[in-house]
């Protein structure tokens, strides 16, 4: 997974990275969100990837490219889960919160989620 960007692929690899991103190996899950899947991956599959890693508590600063391929999608996944934490009275992973923010339009009327991201800020 790690030398994926090292060859001359194109998207001949991304059948390989889907597959290690349906199983729950989190160190190949890691791996395969490299700059690989970063230049690859289709914006759907990406930002599923990344609530993926969220999910298996990986933390975000692993996941290439999520600093120029975040957008308004991906910040409404991620507070659509960060609600569904607050209201089960689970903690939110504080390395959500920043994408959350950077689109506020995606927190709606949901006042815990509202408070959450000041308390946090």
């Amino acid at each position: 997974m790690r030398a994926l960007p090292l060859l001359d692929l194109a998207d001949l690899a991304l059948p390989l990275v889907r597959e290690t991103l349906r199983g729950n190996d989190t160190s190949l899950i890691e791996a395969a969100l490299g700059p690989y899947a970063a230049a690859h991956l289709p914006d759907a599959e990406y930002r599923q990837a990344v609530l993926k890693c969220v999910f298996c508590e990986i933390p975000l600063d692993r996941v290439t490219g999520l600093d120029t391929r975040a957008d308004r999608e991906l910040a409404r996944m991620l507070a659509d889960f960060a609600h569904e934490r607050i209201v089960a009275g689970r903690d939110v992973p504080q390395d959500i919160l920043p994408f959350v923010r950077a689109f506020p339009d995606v927190v709606g009327g949901r006042a815990e989620l509202q408070h959450a991201l000041k308390e946090e800020g």
